[in-house]
């Protein structure tokens, strides 16, 4: 049964096909853009529209851009023989947030999953291979401490360490401000691997 126009129920339905966001959360958002002015509403459409057509993907690194390359590998200040692999551009936004990291950068865009039917050549290895010369000192895989993203981190190793090249992995474990009773076996036995001197 519907409640609400067909043009109402569409819009719903284009916000429901968001990540994160329920039916309830799209009625919500469809309701809310009804009542902005018109104005606002073709100023979040024209956002919508320019974004999805001007932002691509570095031609070096696959982080998105509207420039090629994206200002990180354009940056003359960034050391370049350090390359720091992850699964998605937004994680190079997590990284950026510390201000710790001052290399390259690398997206995979998805990692090795045998059960989701992805393999090495679905994602972007063969582009990390390329890279590798004689400049590069170290390989940091930043990809997420679950089976699949330890899966690539294995195989990008694998991969790498003939190639002469450090190839490292980010340090996973208990967070700061975490209790250990609220920490699973898992994270625990990866925060005694990484433990390290004080």
């Amino acid at each position: 049964m519907e409640f609400y126009p067909v043009s109402i129920e569409k819009l719903i339905e284009e916000f429901a096909k968001l990540p994160g966001i329920g039916h309830k959360s799209a009625q919500r958002l469809a309701l809310h853009v009804l009542n902005l002015p018109k104005e606002e509403v073709e100023e979040f459409a024209h956002a919508l529209v320019k974004a999805r057509g001007t932002i691509k993907y570095c031609s070096v690194c696959g982080n998105y851009t509207d420039s090629d390359p994206c200002a990180i590998c354009g940056n003359p200040n960034r050391d370049k023989g350090t390359i720091c692999v992850v699964e998605q551009p937004k994680d190079i936004i997590a990284m950026e947030k510390v201000r710790e990291y001052n290399g390259a950068y690398h997206v995979l865009h998805g990692t090795i999953s045998p059960m989701a039917g992805r393999g090495p050549e679905d994602i972007k290895l063969r582009e990390l291979i390329k890279r590798i010369n004689g400049d590069i000192k170290e390989i940091i895989v930043a990809t997420n401490p679950n089976i699949e993203g330890e899966a690539t981190a294995m195989y990008i190793s694998k991969i790498l360490k003939p190639l002469g090249v450090k190839v490292t992995r980010i340090a996973h474990g208990i967070p700061v401000g975490g209790d250990l009773d609220y920490a699973d076996e898992v994270t625990l036995s990866k925060a005694l691997e990484g433990r390290r001197e004080i």
